[in-house]
């Protein structure tokens, strides 16, 4: 899935091709993630956006049970008004259709309140948020409760994305926290395959055997959780604790050494990956990848780190529900 050589006009993030012939436009390889637990509307983050949008920032990842589609529609309204873009087509801007509404006559109500909530008339990407239905709700929560965990019909719900895609709603659909097995089984019937699959991926989860099948099926990895997300339900601070980590970063003497060399990792594999910042300082910080690399022997120690999965998706395991153990949840990819 080779990393395109060129950049986004007068910015330094490179882009990917997404390899689906769906008329997309290229992605930028970094983008501002906008979750923040417990997911609520925040003010705040209008101004962490437009923040990003000045320091090179274009692709923006939201999700209806995030609560910022708002605060993202906001951002980019302003800095229209700002001058800070010239028009929405210069942003990519990523959603995610909730459990709630992984239903095949949701899709469609879904995604239109998307757009609604962020004032924009389509998507570059629309994402199925998680492989798993909940009971019919008005609203996405989350936490939810177990027993209302449900089957998700893949081929119905994908087909709703379809034509998602047919009608312009979004450029590309594509899904996220799907193993090997469960692309497979989408991939049996889809009549458009998936364009991304974000997961979580960082050096203490190196997601190589996803990669290499995503690799032969055209996908696109989007990486989450690439500093480990401490302090949220799907994080691990083991990451910012490894050892060996800490050892490249000392001998990088950059600023924030540890936070650049995991990105830096996770962009040397040749995927997508979104980061999350509310802090201006590192929100800059984060962009600046890609101006020099790691050394071969780097490369070969953090390879050889253990893996330990840090998002188990435990919340999503239930007697009675579709998946009775992360084992069955990730298809053994733990």
């Amino acid at each position: 899935m080779g990393r395109s050589n060129r950049n986004i006009p007068e910015l330094p993030v490179p882009v990917l091709k997404l390899m689906v012939p769906d008329g997309n436009k290229s992605m930028p390889v970094i983008g501002l993630g906008t979750a923040s637990y417990p997911f609520a509307y925040n003010e705040a983050t209008k101004e962490v956006i437009l923040n990003a949008i000045r320091a090179g920032y274009r692709h923006f990842d939201t999700a209806a049970v995030y609560r910022t589609e708002q605060s993202l529609g906001e951002a980019i309204s302003q800095a229209l008004s700002l001058g800070l873009i010239k028009s929405r087509d210069e942003l990519f801007i990523t959603s995610k259709l909730w459990c709630t509404d992984a239903h095949p006559d949701r899709v469609l109500p879904a995604i239109h309140n998307t757009l609604k909530n962020l004032g924009l008339e389509y998507l570059d990407l629309y994402l199925i948020h998680f492989p798993v239905g909940l009971k019919r709700a008005e609203s996405s929560e989350y936490p939810f409760k177990k027993e209302d965990l449900v089957a998700m019909d893949f081929k119905s719900v994908w087909e709703g994305m379809e034509e998602c895609q047919k009608l312009g709603l979004t450029k590309s659909i594509g899904v996220s926290n799907f193993s090997c097995k469960k692309l497979e089984i989408l991939l049996a019937t889809a009549k458009i395959p998936p364009s991304v699959n974000q997961v979580e991926m960082n050096p203490l989860w190196q997601q190589k055997k996803l990669r290499e099948f995503c690799e032969t099926k055209g996908i696109v990895i989007t990486a989450y959780s690439s500093l480990g997300a401490n302090g949220t339900p799907w994080g691990t601070k083991g990451v910012m604790e490894c050892e060996v980590l800490k050892q490249i970063a000392d001998a990088k003497r950059k600023t924030l050494a540890q936070v650049q060399v995991c990105l830096r990792w996770v962009y040397e594999q040749g995927v997508s990956l979104v980061v999350k910042s509310f802090n201006k300082d590192r929100i800059q910080e984060n962009i600046g990848i890609f101006d020099w690399e790691l050394s071969p022997q780097e490369v070969d120690k953090i390879n050889q780190i253990p893996q330990n999965r840090g998002f188990t998706a435990i919340n999503f395991i239930a007697d009675e529900g579709p998946y009775k153990s992360v084992h069955e949840f990730w298809d053994g990819e733990i």
